[in-house]
């Protein structure tokens, strides 16, 4: 079987971290052979760096000039529904990062309003649920094999806790879930017209998706068929907003959020009573935090993700470990630390590119696919609706 050729969409952060997964697969399984990026330039600096042989300034002009059997939308949100569009009418795979779409504005909107502040979250939930059901309808309609690039759920301290779930047989209870960080470094995150919303979405889409799963593989192991979510209630807030805050002379969190939330919580109560607590923010200091953790009915299980402690460390300047990387978004080297040893693996970023070049040469789908994607983001934007209308939110006629 000849080798899966990747077209890489994107050269920035998230690009970064897919192609050292490609690097760790065999070349007779697959190679990244074409990157696009604007400017052009960008693409071919991140070519050399990264040994591809062909760099070009566009989707449209990678899958017109290159021979590539699938693509990997490493691109700022609002670009992914029609980038997906745009791979699966040109009948190519397509592996995108999280999430499958949302809600950017319309033809007319200029790119410096705060549509965050002045519409709806009622009517971006309509929206998005048209786009998603677009994105979805392109997907099968060319049979494509579609990765949604939701790490958390190849990470391995996720998959030995799912793995114990199934083992012990009991129930699952609550789960309680949490991304935080001191902030994105993506500028674009930091407005709605490009992020389609805030902490919740660019961080809380990730242990929503890893307790949507969880519940969907635990209705399938007892009953056949997935347990699902039922009903959301959110709250969301500005906490850079707060006016002793803004006076403070030093931040040691990202500030500049322009029209989106920097925290935010999710209870989700799922059809069999059960109940998922997510929480995601961008005002927590001491690099990234991930867990998961689920209360069963005779166990009690939990993920650390970041930081986890098969290394710890201490220095009492953080100049000691210069130039050692020590983990992602930590303030500081000094004091108790965690290094991460193979930081990438314990997320579980080589191993999604190793299900998604895998299921392409075994012809099944992805682990993580078009299902959980759609689901991420209609909960996300009921969730949204939840919020600002002070509501429990039904689900069923959301996910229907």
């Amino acid at each position: 079987m000849a080798p899966v050729r990747v077209g890489l969409v994107g050269c920035g952060f998230s690009a970064s971290l897919h192609i050292e997964g490609y690097k760790k697969l065999p070349p007779e399984q697959c190679q990244v052979v074409a990157v696009c990026g604007v400017p052009k330039q960008m693409a071919e600096d991140f070519a050399d760096e990264h040994d591809i042989p062909a760099a070009y300034g566009s989707m449209e002009e990678l899958l017109e000039k290159a021979e590539v059997d699938a693509v990997d939308l490493a691109v700022p949100n609002h670009l992914h529904a029609p980038f997906i569009i745009a791979a699966a009418e040109a009948g190519k795979h397509c592996l995108c990062e999280k999430p499958l779409t949302g809600y950017f504005g319309g033809p007319d909107t200029k790119d410096d309003e705060l549509i965050g502040r002045a519409v709806p979250k009622s009517t971006m939930l309509e929206e998005a649920k048209r786009e998603v059901e677009r994105v979805i309808k392109a997907i099968e309609s060319a049979g494509i094999k579609f990765g949604y690039a939701e790490n958390w759920l190849y990470a391995p301290s996720y998959v030995k806790l799912w793995n114990l779930a199934k083992a012990a047989g009991g129930t699952i209870l609550r789960i309680e879930a949490e991304e935080s960080h001191s902030g994105s470094h993506a500028e674009y995150a930091k407005r709605w017209r490009s992020s389609g919303g805030g902490s919740l979405m660019v961080k809380g889409s990730h242990p929503l998706g890893a307790a949507l799963q969880l519940k969907w593989w635990e209705g399938e192991e007892k009953f056949g068929k997935p347990i699902r979510a039922a009903s959301v209630v959110c709250e969301v807030g500005n906490l850079t907003w707060i006016d002793s805050f803004t006076k403070e002379p030093t931040h040691y969190v990202r500030t500049g959020w322009q029209d989106v939330e920097d925290w935010g919580i999710i209870v989700v109560r799922f059809e069999d009573g059960s109940v998922a607590e997510v929480k995601a923010g961008d005002t927590t200091l001491g690099g990234v935090h991930n867990y998961l953790e689920a209360y069963l009915s005779n166990a009690r299980l939990r993920a650390n993700i970041n930081p986890n402690d098969s290394c710890v460390a201490y220095a009492p300047e953080g100049t000691i470990f210069e130039p050692e990387y020590i983990s992602e978004k930590i303030e500081t080297k000094g004091g108790w630390t965690f290094p991460s040893p193979d930081e990438d693996w314990h997320q579980g970023y080589p191993q999604e590119i190793a299900d998604f070049v895998a299921a392409i040469r075994e012809d099944r789908q992805p682990i993580s696919g078009a299902a959980l994607a759609r689901e991420v983001t209609l909960v996300l934007y009921a969730a949204y609706v939840s919020a600002e209308e002070g509501r429990r939110v039904d689900l069923g006629p959301i996910l229907a």
